[in-house]
């Protein structure tokens, strides 16, 4: 909790401070202790608990429109009440607000690789939040941004769920259009609010680089939140900085006692001398090879053409790299993947080498070994398909009871004169076709379609859904069309419904509002620029501000000559205008239509764009004659008709 004094002292305090001016007032924050949580409160937990069961039920629905609803009914038989309206009446509640369950996008300052949100459990920034949060967010952002009103603000954190880390960015945006601030930076020389000048950042003094420390607020939440966004980061680059210095500082020193003791060996490949800590060894004639040449090999081995040359594939590691002599010839030893790894994890981003060395050498040895695998479309992780290497799915069907209980009545009606006539037909054709199958130079394998309806059947109980088992990645994608798995997942969807559907969702999220007052969001289609929402509030619509008391004395009341031209006598907002709307949902489309090519490619995006096109246009309910006989030579069809009779005996 802040006390007095430091409440007061935030509402005046300067951009940057030391230790030594806020000793007395409170001690920061130096470490923040992941266990420590908010008290519970037993009606957020119901709420938050009724938000998961609802996104794990519609998962194409976004959780904005749960919290909404949610919110709007009453506690008795709510979950059941808003399962039912999005059933009925999906279209009224939703609003456009279908697709995936958003990616939280990387964070400006946080210095960490984005965090794979999708298809998994519901993240803390699309929950409710506690008033505690809430209020402490509202707090830390009004200092910070003195310059933007509290209303605006409030909406702000409406629009992204009072969550602290997301409506930062669009708070810094809004600050550096605001006209307000750049004459308050212009004449007072004040930086824009930045994390060098961060009202809940306490820089101390201690040593030569000034260390920052976080000040507390008033909940646990926030607080864990704010460290790992502004000082974490920070620490680390420092930690990895440090590190870096301390060990060009030791590996040098090293040299210098080395070559002061005479204890330097030199490079077989390049010919510099080296300290015996930085040279390897390779397994054939003993070459000594540094790790400066290692690193620059497998580099080459990597980016360039090399990859032949200084790779053993089958051992996973480095060829020697020492030229060829005479009287030995080429030397064909190998340096130790382990003495690899300790070179390249030298360097700053030897560990992204190193794991692009190993995933390389894999996968060239599954495609080398070519046994049927279960590969991530998103990474390198691979898995062998046992399903398919296995060979006893002929023999399982034998200990099925249907089986015998078939055959056991089989016996029974051979007793009859017809049927045993047509057994003995049936087993001299099978003898006839056997005969001249064993005659023939290229025999085909009589048990094929049945072996092919079992491993179809076990690939069915299987079922399409892959998870990646790899610590880096661990999505979940389809087997079939390798794509991102989502529930329910649907194969072959069309890829210019997807683009355009997120599409859609990025150009409503960039010119979406929400009331701070009832948390409703809305999109302005037409008319002015004073927006009035359902509970009363009023708002400005370009820098949404609460325009309560003023109305339309919020806006410019100039003549102008020329209409839609900035005014030149005053900086208000324009009651019609819209200043930038157009170019932010372009730039908003143009950032999603970017992404989603990343990630999903534009192969075959023309080809299954026709198929589902074509799909469409045609009747489901009607099927003609003409259709069906065309089913009956395909082959497909009596790959079903086999599946039916073998997965009866073996279900």
């Amino acid at each position: 909790m802040l006390s007095w004094r430091l409440k007061r002292k935030f509402a005046t305090g300067p951009s940057k401070r030391t230790s030594s001016s806020s000793k007395a007032d409170q001690e920061p924050i130096t470490h923040i202790n992941p266990l420590e949580t908010e008290p519970d409160d037993p009606a957020l937990d119901e709420l938050n608990q009724s938000l998961l069961i609802l996104t794990d039920i519609f998962p194409n629905v976004q959780p904005e429109v749960f919290r909404e609803m949610l919110a709007n009914f009453d506690r008795e038989s709510r979950l059941q009440v808003i399962t039912e309206n999005i059933l009925k009446y999906r279209t009224k509640w939703v609003k456009g607000r279908d697709g995936l369950q958003k990616e939280m996008p990387r964070y400006k300052y946080r210095d960490v690789a984005r965090v794979e949100t999708k298809n998994g459990p519901l993240p803390q920034e699309e929950r409710f939040r506690n008033e505690g949060y809430k209020h402490a967010a509202r707090t830390a952002l009004y200092q910070e941004f003195k310059s933007l009103s509290h209303s605006t603000v409030r909406a702000v954190l409406a629009e992204y769920n009072y969550s602290y880390t997301n409506a930062r960015p669009t708070l810094l945006a809004l600050v550096s259009r605001s006209w307000k601030t750049s004459f308050t930076t212009f004449f007072t020389r004040r930086k824009p609010p930045s994390i060098s000048d961060h009202p809940l950042i306490l820089w101390s003094s201690t040593g030569s680089n000034p260390r920052p420390t976080l000040l507390w607020t008033e909940n646990a939440e926030l607080n864990k939140e704010l460290y790992d966004t502004l000082i974490a980061p920070i620490l680390a680059k420092e930690k990895n900085e440090q590190e870096a210095s301390d060990r060009i500082f030791a590996e040098s020193l090293n040299e210098v006692e080395a070559e002061d003791a005479g204890a330097m060996y030199d490079c077989e490949c390049c010919f510099i001398p080296n300290a015996f800590e930085s040279i390897s060894v390779c397994d054939d004639h003993c070459h000594f090879i540094c790790f400066r040449c290692i690193r620059n090999s497998v580099r080459e081995a990597l980016y360039g053409q090399g990859w032949a040359r200084n790779i053993d594939s089958g051992r996973g590691t480095l060829r020697c790299v020492a030229p060829s002599s005479n009287d030995q010839g080429e030397c064909r030893g190998c340096i130790a993947s382990v003495m690899v790894q300790r070179a390249l994890l030298s360097e700053v981003d030897g560990e992204t080498s190193w794991r692009k060395l190993e995933e390389r050498s894999v996968s060239e040895n599954l495609v080398k070994a070519q046994i049927p695998v279960l590969k991530c479309p998103f990474c390198y992780y691979a898995e062998v398909d046992d399903i398919t290497l296995s060979s006893q799915h002929i023999y399982r069907v034998w200990n099925k009871p249907r089986l015998w209980v078939a055959i056991l009545l089989l016996l029974q009606l051979l007793n009859t004169s017809p049927v045993r006539t047509m057994f003995r037909l049936a087993v001299l054709c099978l003898f006839l076709l056997l005969s001249f199958n064993y005659f023939l130079s290229n025999p085909f394998n009589l048990l094929q379609p049945i072996e092919s309806s079992l491993l179809r059947l076990a690939q069915k109980q299987r079922g399409l859904k892959f998870t990646c088992l790899s610590p880096t990645c661990g999505r979940k994608s389809c087997i079939k069309c390798h794509k991102s798995w989502v529930d329910i997942h649907v194969c072959y969807e069309s890829e210019l419904l997807s683009l355009r559907t997120t599409i859609e969702l990025a150009t409503s999220a960039a010119i979406k509002r929400t009331c701070p007052q009832c948390n409703l969001s809305f999109v302005k289609s037409a008319g002015c620029n004073k927006l009035t929402c359902v509970c009363g509030y009023m708002m400005c619509y370009v820098c949404r501000q609460q325009i309560g008391k003023d109305g339309y004395g919020h806006f410019c009341q100039h003549f102008r000559v020329q209409p839609g031209r900035a005014c030149t006598e005053c900086e208000k907002c324009d009651l019609y205008r819209t200043e930038d709307e157009d170019v932010l949902i372009k730039r908003a489309a143009e950032q999603a239509e970017r992404e989603w090519r990343e990630k999903n490619g534009t192969d075959k995006s023309v080809q299954w764009e026709k198929r589902v096109w074509e799909l469409e246009g045609k009747s489901s309910t009607v099927r003609s004659v003409e259709n069906m006989c065309q089913k009956l030579k395909t082959r497909t069809f009596w790959e079903e008709m086999i599946d039916l009779v073998v997965e009866y005996f073996t279900a």
